[in-house]
């Protein structure tokens, strides 16, 4: 059979629009279900979050609609100027995502500006603000769900205590209804409304995660309906640091070996009083602490000529920076709600191969780490660790925390919060 160039032409014209519109097709399918996620932590944040990590990893099987917490007339002010402020601006009234990932099955939006009601006592002026903020948002989510033409849903309250009855203002409502449990309430600033808040979200949810034992112990005596799924860490970006072409990032080339080294917040966890003895009595090692100061660091520890706090990092550098550790240390205290902390940082360390010294602060870590981990209750004990990491790292041993690292990525957590949202959806 003959063909002529037109009915080639025509051929191929037919082909093209075929494949235009299954593409057109492919783009408007549901991706899983749609799910909702009102967040404390910003997407756009230098220290990731379980909420933002977590999100990711549901976005590549359902569409997930990303809620960033919402600035306060008072965080305007104090923030602007600054490059997060000037891209938000644009998007306080907007429809529209501010940024799209995973090939579209994840759209981060912007809320309304808030009314700033933090400093009012407790009591029902309060309470009364407070919903009108929520009603503010329930209507911008509600706006967005009728333009994005979603109908049933999973709505995630994850770990904004501040915002507790969002979802009773919602239209359509949710399917489901989950509180995304990150840590206790502590502090003057989040206790006083929090605790309150939080008892609201914890009663009147459908479904509980927490994101470790103690809070699921709470969290189960008022609701039933309670689960357990741990934090994890982004296993492929950390193991880049075992790759041969990863360099070691300048600021630890010229550090004396060997390194003992910190990536993370510099915060109120922290165990200041331990290692100012534990860096007295190893002088012969380098201690790099890296991240944003958040709580004042002892002058004793600062005029130390082996101790170093370079400032915050960007995640991008967090493999350049493992790579220059020898050992990874979790120096928190050992204190009440230390043992509702699952730190990051710690599956960061095993999928570096780096051996981990850390403070005894949450046993449950244990059930996570086997024996790769060493758990340490005073100062001599962690220098004892310490020089044991470094006198006997083989690289059985950085294989077996490579290993251990891979069974508990983000990629795991999210199926796990899958399962759990299919089993209590109605």
């Amino acid at each position: 059979m003959c063909f002529d160039g037109e009915q080639i032409r025509g051929y191929i014209a037919s082909i093209y629009k075929f494949l235009k519109l299954s593409n057109l097709i492919s783009k408007m399918k549901p991706r899983g279900r749609h799910i909702i996620i009102l967040s404390l932590f910003r997407f756009d944040a230098e220290i990731k979050s379980t909420s933002f990590e977590i999100a990711k990893q549901l976005a590549k099987n359902n569409s997930v609609y990303y809620f960033d917490n919402p600035y306060t007339l008072s965080d305007l002010l104090k923030r602007r100027g600054s490059d997060e402020c000037k891209r938000r601006k644009s998007f306080f009234k907007s429809l529209m995502p501010i940024e799209e990932k995973e090939e579209g099955g994840l759209k981060i939006y912007i809320l309304p500006l808030m009314l700033s009601i933090h400093f009012l006592k407790e009591g029902p002026l309060y309470r009364k603000l407070l919903r009108l903020n929520e009603k503010w948002i329930s209507r911008k989510i509600s706006k967005v769900l009728r333009k994005e033409g979603v109908q049933d849903y999973v709505y995630i309250n994850s770990f904004n205590f501040h915002y507790p009855e969002v979802a009773e203002g919602l239209l359509p409502k949710p399917d489901l209804t989950i509180y995304h449990c990150l840590d206790p309430i502590r502090g003057d600033f989040d206790a006083k409304h929090g605790i309150i808040s939080e008892d609201v979200l914890v009663r009147n949810s459908d479904l509980i995660i927490c994101s470790s034992q103690k809070l699921f112990n709470e969290k189960a005596l008022i609701n039933k309906n309670t689960a357990f799924i741990p934090n994890a860490a982004n296993f492929e970006h950390s193991r880049k640091a075992l790759l041969p072409d990863m360099p070691i990032h300048t600021f630890l080339k010229d550090k004396k070996k060997p390194v003992v080294g910190y990536f993370g917040s510099i915060d109120h966890r922290m165990d200041f009083g331990l290692m100012k003895e534990v860096c007295a009595q190893n002088k012969h090692m380098s201690f790099v602490f890296i991240g944003p100061v958040f709580e004042g660091i002892p002058e004793e520890i600062r005029k130390m000529s082996h101790v170093f706090f370079p400032g915050p990092m960007k995640y991008s550098e967090l493999p350049s920076a493992l790579k220059g550790f020898d050992v990874g240390i979790i120096p928190f205290k050992q204190e009440e709600h230390s043992d509702t902390v699952f730190p990051l940082k710690l599956f960061e360390y095993l999928g570096a191969g780096i051996a981990v010294v850390a403070t005894n602060f949450n046993p449950d870590l244990a059930d996570y780490t086997g024996d790769e981990v060493k758990y340490c209750q005073d100062a001599i004990s962690f220098s004892k660790a310490l020089n044991q990491c470094i006198d006997l790292d083989n690289e059985e041993s950085k294989i077996r925390r490579v290993q251990l690292a891979s069974d508990n990525t983000w990629e795991n957590r999210a199926e796990e919060f899958e399962k759990e949202i299919k089993r209590h959806l109605p």
